[in-house]
């Protein structure tokens, strides 16, 4: 609700408060490559909440680009609706190619460190989910169970007329069955079983598939899918000399790198030069990404069918001494046969 006029007051609907948020999303870099994916916003009088999920490019410091994000849907959509953004939460579920070209200006080029955010503005361990489905179900059923309820009893008491015949005929269905009997057990322990998954997700923040991020700034919370970060290590592995497909696995708190080589060379120690380059190529990936908890990072190496060694140098001649010749081939068997019998 805006501030109120003379002639009245104008709502704004939390339709057009999605809408507006996702278009001010987009126009947070300057090539439009970012695109809203799932929209979310709440209206409570003058104040509003958003959520968004959105497909950011890639290479690109997530920190910086979720915060000029943030910072453009807060102002766009406060300057067109007139409500106060309390907060936005930005979820980046997709990472899609950069087009090549010159980065524009105050992209940035470093990501910010977990210590670079302000006091106050710690990131959450994990990120929760809002039940929207499971709590939908529970409230149409409730809202069925007892608004029939409600209705029969309104009309027994204002028109005076009997009970509805389901209402009755459960009560007595439940006056003449035991407690003892299997079928009462069997709705009791489906009743218990309920319940307790219900409490189950109360209690567990579920959403196992986003990994949170550190904050540039307070009010702005930043996850980022484990499939988002898998890409990243894949384009990683695959871009370092020599590799030509990896295969990643992104757990909750460890990731997994395991690369093919098809030339180079491939020593027998406990690092190979491979291995490190395709490890630090995937940490510099995961320090992009600002994981709150940083994730684990193993790295195996193996040959592919096909490899081929790299060719080791030919030792230089040394001064003075003149290259020894090669010794002439040994003649096959079948070629000494030959000479031996023929006319000298």
């Amino acid at each position: 609700m805006t501030e109120p006029h003379p002639c009245g007051t104008a709502a704004v609907s939390e339709q057009a408060v999605r809408r507006i948020a996702g278009r001010a999303a987009t126009e947070a870099h300057p090539d439009g490559t970012v695109r809203p994916t799932g929209t979310a916003a709440t209206v409570r009088g003058r104040r509003t909440e958003i959520a968004l999920d959105v497909a950011l490019p890639y290479p690109e410091p997530l920190a910086l680009l979720v915060r000029r994000i943030q910072d453009r849907v807060a102002a766009r959509t406060a300057e067109l609706t007139g409500l106060d953004v309390s907060r936005v939460r930005v979820g980046v579920t997709t990472l899609t190619p950069a087009p090549s070209g010159p980065v524009p200006p105050g992209s940035g080029s470093a990501p910010v460190p977990a210590d670079a955010a302000p006091p106050g503005s710690r990131p959450p361990r994990r990120w929760w989910a809002q039940r929207r489905f499971p709590l939908g179900i529970l409230t149409l059923l409730a809202t069925v169970a007892f608004g029939s309820l409600a209705a029969d009893l309104i009309l027994v008491h204002t028109g005076h007329g009997p009970a509805a015949a389901w209402r009755t005929g459960t009560l007595h269905w439940l006056y003449g069955h035991g407690p003892g009997e299997p079928l009462v057990t069997a709705a009791g322990i489906c009743c218990a079983l309920l319940g307790a998954g219900l409490l189950l997700l109360a209690v567990t923040p579920g959403r196992r598939d986003l990994l949170t991020a550190s904050s540039p700034a307070s009010g702005t919370d930043i996850a980022i899918d484990r499939p988002a970060v898998a890409a990243l290590l894949h384009a990683a592995a695959t871009g370092t000399d020599g590799v030509t497909a990896a295969r990643t696995r992104v757990r909750r708190r460890r990731a997994t790198v395991r690369a093919d080589l098809t030339s180079g060379d491939v020593t027998s120690g406990d690092r190979t030069a491979a291995e490190r380059r395709i490890t630090q190529a995937a940490a510099s990936a995961l320090a992009e990404c600002g994981l709150r908890r940083p994730l684990r990072l193993r790295v195996t190496v193996r040959p592919r069918r096909g490899w081929t060694p790299a060719p080791a140098p030919s030792p230089a001649p040394a001064a003075g001494l003149a290259p020894v010749s090669s010794p002439a081939p040994a003649l096959a068997p079948s070629a000494t046969h030959a000479l031996a019998g023929g006319d000298l």
